[in-house]
């Protein structure tokens, strides 16, 4: 068992943020070409981000926009991916969460390599009961790893 974490590029880069997400990449979400599909990474990034959002709101919140996004390498049927998630920017009533999938064989060892897939930035508006910009309390209670601001 190795003691230092290595990504599959041998970089020693790690997962920035907190683990808001963990799930299995399962054969009804391939694309035509047998690779999952990227509007599933998508929805899972949406989830995890949505999470974190609603925790910081402490309302209901809705995705507003997606930027900077590029998929690095593929996921596969069987692969566990993991979406991380950070506090980038925090409004009056929206906020940017900063958002990384990283995937692994499931097959392996718990602590072996793991790769990115995608990272970008998803900006949500927390709103009230009835559909309206609602404010977020200033300085979210969250562990630091999940706070970029």
């Amino acid at each position: 068992m190795a003691t230092e974490k290595m990504d599959s590029a041998g970089t020693g880069r790690q997962p920035s943020g907190l683990l808001v997400l963990r799930t299995i990449a399962m054969p009804r979400d391939c694309n035509p070409n047998g690779d999952i599909f990227g509007g599933w990474i998508l929805s899972q990034m949406d989830l995890g981000g949505g999470l974190l959002a609603k925790e910081v709101a402490h309302s209901r919140v809705v995705t507003v926009t997606v930027d900077k996004m590029t998929f690095v390498k593929p996921v596969h049927v069987g692969d566990t991916i993991c979406v991380y998630a950070k506090v980038a920017k925090l409004g009056n009533t929206s906020m940017e969460i900063k958002l990384e999938v990283w995937a692994k064989d499931l097959t392996e060892e718990f602590e072996e390599e793991r790769h990115i897939v995608t990272e970008a930035l998803y900006k949500y508006v927390s709103i009230d009961p009835e559909g309206r910009p609602h404010p977020i309390p200033k300085n979210p209670k969250l562990p630091a790893e999940g706070l970029a601001i």
